[in-house]
């Protein structure tokens, strides 16, 4: 409890407003970021953050520079603040479900291939059933989507491999099929099969940490008794596939992509796919939700959209 003048104690208070800002602050470990994040002045951010520790009676936050961390009360104060906005989330979901709503925004995420190649079209066609719902699609790698949907910053996400992390619901969504992909005129581009031995001496371009990509590259050769990747030549680790592709492009190196990925230049004749043999790279896209959040209208719609086509 906070004490008044007079030496009387008053009784802890605050509005959800200032639980959303308060979380913000301590997920972001940033007054900046928190600020951005929930459209307010820094200054305005700062200026709630005392009011409310004011109002509760104790220090919430201690700022370490330009970082943040929650004192003791604050990461206290912080579990059961998520609860009642989860609360708060919860009582509006059902009434936008009682009232039959269908419009508004959804934000969703994709790793690199569903979010550049595959889900575009699907947004278009969705909003097409859907006029009335704005869709925001987040892309990163793997691990990032996954993060994201765990702490509740995107009600959805797509990503070429599964996590074990238990909070996750996964269900398989799309197949694809990864090649190795080499320039038009690389000696390898008139071979539709090669030995994995062949790749050895090659520079070699591969994707970064936290790639779905990478991993399902590094599980098919080790399944396959081949080297580890990191035995190959490699001339660049490049966070995109686009980046990838125009690295190949340039003569800086070959790689294994996702067929999705390289459908334009294959027609075009600019870039060749070549099968590795032995090493089937066959792997499926997950739809990945929160198990512990209650889906909103527009999440559900987004569901069972996917899950149809």
């Amino acid at each position: 409890m906070s004490v008044d003048k007079s030496g009387r104690s008053s009784p802890v208070d605050f509005d959800l407003r200032q639980l959303e800002i308060f979380c913000k602050v301590v997920e972001l470990n940033s007054f900046s970021k928190a600020a951005d994040a929930v459209c307010l002045a820094q200054a305005s951010v700062s200026e709630r953050i005392a009011t409310l520790e004011k109002m509760i009676g104790t220090k919430l936050l201690d700022r370490l520079g330009r970082k943040v961390a929650p004192t003791t009360g604050g990461v206290f104060f912080y579990r059961h603040a998520k609860k009642m906005l989860e609360m708060k989330r919860t009582v509006c979901l059902a009434m936008e479900d009682f009232l039959g709503l269908k419009q508004g925004e959804i934000r969703i995420g994709g790793s690199t291939i569903p979010g550049e190649y595959i889900l575009p079209k699907f947004i278009k066609r969705f909003r097409k059933k859907y006029p009335l719902i704005s869709v925001t699609l987040f892309i990163a790698d793997t691990g990032e989507i996954e993060e994201a949907v765990l702490r509740g910053d995107i009600e959805l996400g797509i990503a070429g491999s599964k996590n074990s992390q238990r909070n996750l619901d996964c269900k398989e969504l799309w197949d694809d099929e990864l090649v190795l992909v080499v320039p038009a005129q690389h000696r390898l581009a008139k071979k539709r099969e090669i030995p994995v031995s062949e790749l050895y001496n090659e520079s070699f371009i591969i994707r970064e940490a936290g790639s779905g990509t990478l991993k399902i590259v590094e599980g098919y050769l080790n399944s396959s008794g081949s080297k580890s990747i990191n035995s190959f030549k490699i001339a660049a680790r490049l966070g995109s596939s686009t980046a990838i592709k125009e690295g190949i492009k340039s003569g800086l190196g070959i790689s294994i992509l996702s067929s999705l990925a390289i459908d334009t230049e294959l027609k075009a004749g600019v870039l060749k796919a070549v099968k590795i043999e032995d090493v089937p790279m066959l792997r499926k896209f997950y739809l990945m939700t929160d198990k512990r959040r209650t889906a909103s209208p527009l999440c559900r719609a987004m569901l069972g959209f996917l899950l149809k086509v």
